[in-house]
């Protein structure tokens, strides 16, 4: 099970992008939708101070790396939880592991378990640290219950070369049509299409090459 291209997006709105590195609310380097030395290379305290030189590129490679880590906190998820999931509730408690890490510890988790679906999206807010993520869990929750995703534009924010993060004006705001462009990458180009053949139309006539190449092969053969 993988998360919804809506689940996915929501996340990274709770998220937000900074395509640079810096330091999270618990002083940890940080690069782009999340990604932290723990999920695996790179480690953002490595990567060059500030905002890059071509921001599509740095919006680029943050989400080539929340592809990559996002695999992880699935399966994470889908160890910890012995029941069927819908997926706006399986969306839900991805976003919400993404950010916590808890899914395993998690009281929602044992009441999900227990078959005890109201109880779970209400322990949802049980996890309210530090203060100001109580309008993110809020949202996974209802995301769970009411399979409510959020929308609007994804912001990018600047940083400086200290790792600070100017959260006063986004930079840039994805559209839903830019975010899922940078998601879901094109690697192979499209096939042109194979013309149909005219009905009643003659076959062409060959061109003199063509037909000297079928004399020569006459000759060869007899």
């Amino acid at each position: 099970m993988h998360m919804t291209d809506r689940g996915l997006l929501a996340l990274v709105r709770h998220e937000g992008i900074v395509p640079g590195p810096y330091l999270d609310v618990k002083n940890v380097w940080t690069f782009g939708i999340g990604h932290t030395a723990s999920a695996g290379p790179p480690d953002p305290a490595r990567i060059p101070r500030g905002l890059p030189a071509d921001l599509d590129a740095g919006i680029r490679e943050a989400f080539r790396l929340f592809r990559a880590d996002i695999v992880t906190y699935e399966a994470e998820v889908l160890r910890a939880v012995k029941v069927p999931l819908e997926p706006h509730e399986f969306d839900a408690l991805v976003s919400f592991h993404y950010n916590t890490g808890g899914i395993a510890k998690a009281l929602l988790t044992r009441h999900l378990n227990a078959g005890n679906r109201a109880a779970a999206a209400q322990a949802f807010m049980g996890w309210l640290r530090p203060a100001a993520i109580r309008s993110r869990r809020e949202a996974e929750r209802d995301l769970f219950r009411d399979e409510r995703y959020p929308t609007g534009t994804i912001p990018v924010w600047a940083v400086d070369r200290y790792g600070r993060v100017d959260f006063s004006r986004p930079i840039r705001r994805l559209t839903v049509a830019e975010a899922l462009a940078f998601l879901r990458p094109t690697s192979q180009p499209v096939p042109l299409p194979v013309p149909l053949p005219v009905p009643n139309q003659p076959p062409a006539t060959p061109s003199w090459w063509q037909q000297l190449v079928e004399f020569l092969k006459g000759k060869a053969t007899s």
